[in-house]
């Protein structure tokens, strides 16, 4: 009797700890699928479910660890606001032609974020690391000031030494050299890698320092953003990391041809991707910098006159800027919308806007990976797959090798280059940024660029879909229901 009463007090302090669990996440999470996922994990995944919740689920966002607050001073504050509000009108007035239908989403990323709109820019798409990597070491070796990098994955590769290389140069020239990187994404990289860019006077810091890796929550939020600043003049900013798989010229380990796009951005247009690097900045080395001149100095590129915004979320965000533009711009598209991301699990709200846009005679084509780096998350897209195809959205599958390129392109005015997906992680967990660009070439060489990988791509259609064998379309629906987690 003894024994089973042991048994029975266990089982109740059990219960009760369930139940505090479940009030918390039921408390503490922001999305109903995934408050749904957790509870169901939890209740019916003995110990395991909760442990499981506490390592990727407690949320950040409500414990707000991460101020973007990059000026103290509320006065200056009011007034940068002011003036940030002002010079966005006074563009977008004088832009009304180029900006055309986006006029909606400018103001959207202005009252959400006081992301401004800029013009005097010149834009340059780079088209996979064959065509950037030279631009940024280029960028790199003729930095006069200040070198500022962000990123998800530096790998210490054939690339990542070449730029350690420089930055080393750099830093003892007497050239600012800061780098961030995240912990999850570039926990591969050595302690002599950094002590040798420290040693010659470069900052580097993780962006979240993750001392035990399997048990570390904060590894949910990721610093996905790719970044380069040089000098405050130049920036570079788009889905390729520093690693020799994104360079198909033979010498990679991989087999795989990777196909990537990325973005160089010379003018005004960078100055809000220094604001978010200095305040990503303050937040993982402790420090305190404040706007100076010499970050913030762009001038209008002579003879080039794009206009563009900068739309960047995380949980430094209320919500989420990124999903919001994204709705915005998919309903204001009125002929085609021309769609590439290597994870489509984008949630009820972004399927809903496609399929709407489709069914209202939208042309709708999204460009997703034929061969996957995931399986779970493979078929968890493709369970997505069958109620887009039914609503008249094409779907093509990238044969010639694995596509991790972001963008889009609305009508032929409005593009998109960045690094967020088209999933939960990058709507709700991750830091990330995208340009929002505001230009009839930008957005006709990006449906050239798009146009010329369907050529390597297989159509598939809802019967293809609708055909697939009962076990797979079982794991799909498996795949779904773990989405918001994934």
């Amino acid at each position: 009797i003894p024994h089973m009463n042991w048994i029975t007090l266990i089982e109740i302090i059990y219960a009760v700890i369930v139940a505090l669990v479940c009030l918390r996440i039921v408390y503490d999470t922001r999305s109903s699928s995934k408050t749904l996922a957790y509870l169901l994990l939890a209740i019916f995944v003995p110990v395991g479910g909760i442990i499981f919740y506490f390592v990727f689920g407690v949320n950040y966002r409500k414990r707000l660890i991460y101020s973007k607050k990059l000026i103290a001073d509320e006065v200056r504050l009011k007034e940068l606001d002011r003036h940030t509000v002002s010079s966005s009108a006074r563009i977008l007035k004088k832009h009304a032609g180029e900006v055309g239908d986006g006029h909606s989403l400018v103001n959207l990323l202005m009252n959400e974020s006081r992301s401004p709109l800029t013009s005097g820019n010149a834009v340059k798409l780079l088209i996979n690391g064959e065509e950037k990597f030279p631009e940024v070491i280029d960028a790199l070796k003729n930095a006069r000031h200040h070198i500022h990098l962000e990123y998800y994955i530096y790998e210490e590769d054939q690339i990542g030494r070449r730029i350690k290389e420089i930055l080393v140069q750099k830093a003892l020239e007497g050239i600012q050299v800061r780098m961030i990187y995240d912990g999850f994404g570039s926990s591969s990289i050595s302690g002599e890698l950094i002590d040798e860019l420290r040693l010659a006077g470069a900052e580097v810091y993780p962006f979240h320092r993750i001392r035990l890796l399997l048990f570390a929550n904060r590894i949910n939020y990721r610093n996905h953003r790719k970044i380069i600043i040089v000098d405050g003049q130049v920036g570079f900013l788009g889905g390729i990391n520093i690693s020799d798989r994104y360079i198909n010229n033979g010498t990679n380990e991989s087999a795989v041809y990777w196909r990537d796009t990325h973005l160089r951005i010379d003018g005004p247009g960078i100055m809000f991707l220094q604001h978010l690097f200095l305040c990503d900045w303050n937040f993982c080395s402790g420090q305190k910098i404040q706007p100076e001149t010499a970050y913030f100095n762009a001038m209008p590129v002579h003879g080039s006159n794009t206009v563009l915004q900068i739309a960047a979320s995380g949980p430094d965000s209320p919500a989420s800027t990124i999903k919001l533009s994204f709705l915005k711009a998919i309903n204001i598209a009125k002929s085609e919308i021309l769609l590439t991301t290597p994870y489509l699990i984008p949630g009820g709200s972004i399927m809903d806007a496609l399929k709407v846009a489709a069914l209202g005679g939208v042309r709708v084509r999204i460009l997703v990976p034929g061969i996957s780096d995931s399986n779970l998350v493979n078929a968890a897209a493709w369970s997505n797959y069958g109620e887009l195809l039914k609503a008249g959205v094409e779907i093509h599958l990238y044969q010639k090798g694995f596509i991790h390129a972001k963008t889009m392109v609305f009508d032929d005015s409005i593009s998109v280059v960045g690094t967020a997906n088209m999933d939960h992680r990058s709507f709700d967990l991750n830091f990330e940024v995208n340009a929002i660009i505001y230009a009839a070439d930008v957005a006709e060489q990006l449906r050239k660029s798009f146009l010329a990988d369907l050529r390597s791509s297989l159509k598939i259609t809802f019967d293809d879909w609708k055909s697939q064998p009962l076990h797979k379309q079982m794991i799909e629906r498996i795949a779904r229901l773990l989405s918001p987690l994934l």
